[in-house]
């Protein structure tokens, strides 16, 4: 499907009545939270353990609401309903998955958190002691991590040009450069007992938020939710097929696998990122980490609920088609939508947009930080700390502040380089990643004993060179609408997901190499078995702790 009749004539979504008591508004509140962080952060600075994990002393409902947190990402808030505004059915089916990985992380979240570690490259070196495994570590979590913070900054600089009524290219790139420096800023001076007081205020604002948008919007169609969906029907680009798979345009000739892989791929990468693991390593025990997963399904239950019912009413209310007028990926449809479900000129108006704004910084704000700072903790612990045996506490937190900077920089870099390309496929590269190079190693080294070095840098290595190769000639970089270069085209590989190929093949490679290698596995793998139902709540040990 193309969108042709995008264009660069925005909607004027707040007003200018309303723009300058928005504006000051949110920049009174971006202020307000810089200085509530540097209160929270102000002790434990030369702490590595409280800095990394808050001394694992966070309860299973701050933890809870932090892990929900952590997926009310800019990315979700923003692209979701507008997928759905835009694409109906298709987009629908992407909200759920938010709610489903929550399923695979309850799965893992006990026997991960009784492993001690908190980090990718000490998870891998459950069974792969020296260096090998961790520089892969941090080779996946780079690759994992650079493709999410320039998506994330994209998305934020598009919601703060609409908030000041200048949604161009040039505008959207300045804000893109602003909102990506004031949040390293953040990023550089946090921890994760920050962070997740961050978070647990951003849950429930972001689902009062939600609700409240809801029902007004809900209120317009006399309350009934028949009538705001055949509405949205009716105004949707295509309504007789906006309620059945089709609209999606990431098309290609293999329909139905193309969309199954896509499902799994998302579910079982986002369970297993890097920054969720250092939460479930943050817990008190294996149970609490279980309880904390709990309270976030819930939370996420209802966050996933709301973000449909906006995305029904943005298209209800809006129009498709006008909602495609702002951006193409609709990630201004909650904008719009709260600038219409009031009156012009009233006091909640501007307060709703102002929320609304708010809420998508701490988004912002919330998942770079979050993605960026886990990414810092693995590099400094499994490559910084793993190399120099005799180094102080101090220099090891210097070492984080620096990484978290570099990555911010990277990241930010990488948003303005490609601000003028269509670099939405580097999401689902990361969650391929994910799925292929970090999922099967760990089901592999919790669930079974003969797992050893081999069998892990097969697997590792495997699933990042596949899900490289097959991304680069796959439809999302070359021969469609929204490709990277959709001019050309040298794809040769059908699907849009190489995980359909990279997740089996990684678990083959890891099986493959496991019992092909001569070596005897140093394996801990019955204290990891004995503390999973008994919760000893294990912890690293001497030997599982080295810096070999």
């Amino acid at each position: 499907m193309s969108l042709e009749f995008l264009s660069t004539g925005a909607l004027d979504s707040i007003g200018s009545d309303a723009r300058r008591p928005v504006i000051i508004a949110f920049l009174l509140f971006v202020s307000g939270s810089l200085l509530w962080l540097f209160a929270l952060v102000a002790a434990h600075q030369d702490d590595p353990d409280r800095l990394y994990v808050a001394g694992r002393r966070l309860s299973p409902t701050v933890n809870g609401f932090a892990m929900a947190g952590e997926q009310i990402s800019a990315v979700a808030l923003l692209a979701i309903p507008g997928g759905i505004a835009l694409f109906g059915y298709d987009g629908f089916t992407v909200a759920v998955d938010v709610l489903l990985t929550m399923g695979v992380m309850l799965l893992l979240a006990q026997r991960t958190r009784n492993t001690g570690r908190y980090t990718l490259g000490e998870l891998f070196a459950l069974r792969a002691p020296g260096p090998g495994p961790r520089i892969a570590a941090a080779l996946v979590t780079l690759a994992i991590t650079l493709p999410v913070l320039t998506v994330q900054l994209r998305a934020a600089g598009i919601s703060v040009s609409l908030l000041i009524g200048m949604p161009t290219d040039s505008a959207q790139l300045i804000c893109t450069i602003l909102i990506g420096f004031l949040v390293a800023c953040f990023a550089a001076i946090g921890d994760l007992r920050g962070i997740t007081f961050m978070q647990v205020v951003k849950v429930p604002l972001c689902l009062i938020t939600l609700a409240v948008v809801t029902l007004l919007a809900l209120r317009r169609f006399e309350w009934n939710p028949g009538h705001l969906l055949g509405a949205a029907v009716n105004r949707s680009l295509a309504p007789d097929k906006y309620l059945s798979p089709g609209l999606w345009p990431y098309w290609t000739s293999l329909r139905p696998l193309n969309s199954v892989g896509e499902h799994i791929i998302a579910i079982l990468g986002t369970a297993v990122a890097p920054h969720l693991l250092l939460r479930i390593g943050a817990s008190r025990s294996g149970p609490a980490a279980r309880r904390s997963i709990s309270i976030a399904s819930a939370l996420v239950g209802m966050f996933t609920v709301l973000l449909i019912a906006t995305g029904f009413a943005s298209a209800a209310l809006l129009g498709s088609k006008n909602i495609g007028a702002a951006d193409g990926n609709g990630q201004s449809s909650l904008l719009l939508l709260a600038s219409d479900v009031l009156d012009d000129g009233s006091s909640a108006r501007v307060a709703l947009i102002t929320t609304i704004a708010c809420v998508t910084f701490l988004a912002v704000f919330t998942a770079v930080t979050s993605v960026a700072f886990a990414a810092a903790v693995s590099l400094t612990r499994d490559v910084f700390a793993r190399r120099l045996r005799r180094h102080s506490n101090t220099a090891e937190v210097r070492t984080l502040r620096l990484a978290v900077v570099l990555l911010c920089t990277a990241g930010l870099s990488l948003s303005v380089a490609t601000h003028h390309y269509q670099v939405e496929f580097l999401v689902n590269f990361a969650l391929n990643v994910a799925a292929s190079c970090i999922f099967p190693a760990l089901i592999c080294s919790l669930f079974w004993q003969k797992f050893n070095r081999r069998g892990l840098l097969w697997s590792v290595y495997c699933g990042l060179a596949l899900c490289t190769l097959l991304t680069i000639f796959s439809p999302e970089v070359s021969g469609t609408t929204y490709a990277l270069w959709p001019e050309t085209d040298f794809a040769w590989y059908p699907f849009h997901t190489p995980g359909l190929i990279s997740v089996p093949a990684a678990f083959l490679l890891g099986w493959t190499g496991s019992i092909t290698s001569h070596k005897a596995t140093p394996s801990r793998f019955p204290d990891t078995e004995h503390t999973t139902p008994t919760d000893t709540g294990a912890r690293p040990t001497a030997a599982s702790a080295d810096y070999s």
